[in-house]
């Protein structure tokens, strides 16, 4: 385009040193066709378009859009359109508190009211595409600058409006799922009729207030009390459970002993006992016998 502007510009140039009676006047006609010649070359190039990969482009001509869309590759077109580019990857938006590299705060996080009247914050992630066929339809109702005219108002919205039928706590722990879901449907709908696809929406953190947090902590470390005294209480119980097992087996064994051995079964045990201790080779001296008549026995 700039070059059929500069050589329609040394047109005239040449059109008016023509018409004067300045001595660049024989030159005239060199400069015209030269400003014919550029104008040429300009539009050659203007005619050709390349759109990169995983874009599509959206022509203008005057102001009016056309609602044919330029795909990826070369495309020849009128040299006087103006190409409007959209990225139509997945594009990612995201809202929270962080920090730039100067650390400076960019807190763009989402705070919101429950129906406990708590207030909390939301860092959230918008995974997002443009529709190809409606390229047109975005530049013409929206602009390029879709970002902030619809990816960020309506998902912030979406958020704040379902946030009151839910307690603070109940986002934080067995609600979030359910509540992702849906503000997904709700934010999908929006960007349907605008022409964006939503892909995918996280709740990256749900922070709650300190007291609310504080709260949480202290019950959370009486559970594990608790838990831990269980375990203790359980532990003793099996113990005396095992002291208790092993005094029956005691007392069962020496009531078996006291009923159950006659004083001759004790006098045969003996008696085998003082066998096996005869029959050693080692020397000894063995007593045999109740006291009053014993017999005695000698071995090397």
């Amino acid at each position: 385009m700039f070059l059929i502007i500069l050589g329609v510009l040394i047109i005239v140039i040449g059109f008016f040193l023509s018409r004067g009676e300045s001595p660049a006047k024989r030159f005239s006609g060199i400069i015209r066709l030269a400003g014919i010649g550029l104008a040429l070359i300009g539009a050659a190039f203007s005619m050709f378009k390349v759109i990169d990969a995983g874009q599509v482009g959206v022509k203008k001509l005057y102001g009016k859009v056309d609602d044919d869309v330029l795909y990826s590759g070369l495309n020849i077109i009128n040299p006087l359109v103006d190409v409007t580019t959209f990225d139509i990857k997945t594009q990612n938006y995201t809202m929270s508190g962080q920090h730039n590299e100067d650390g400076k705060s960019t807190d763009d996080a989402i705070r919101i009211l429950t129906s406990d009247g708590l207030e909390v914050t939301i860092d959230l992630s918008v995974l997002f595409s443009v529709r190809p066929d409606d390229a047109p339809k975005i530049l013409k109702e929206i602009g390029p600058d879709y970002l902030d005219k619809i990816v960020r108002p309506i998902a912030r919205t979406a958020i704040r409006d379902n946030a009151v039928s839910y307690e603070a706590i109940s986002l934080y722990s067995i609600r979030r799922q359910e509540f992702q879901n849906k503000i997904f449907n709700v934010i999908n709908e929006s960007f349907a009729k605008r022409g964006l696809k939503l892909e995918q929406l996280l709740i990256r953190n749900v922070t709650l207030p300190e007291s609310v947090r504080k709260t949480i902590e202290s019950k959370i470390n009486a559970e594990q009390d608790a838990q831990k005294m269980q375990f203790v209480l359980q532990k003793e119980k099996q113990e005396a459970e095992r002291k208790r097992v092993e005094a029956q087996g005691i007392a069962d064994y020496q009531r078996i002993l006291s009923t159950g051995l006659t004083d001759r079964q004790l006098q045969y045990e003996s008696i085998l006992a003082q066998k096996a201790i005869a029959l050693s080779p080692n020397t000894k001296i063995i007593l045999m016998g109740n006291g009053k008549n014993p017999v005695i026995l000698g071995g090397n």
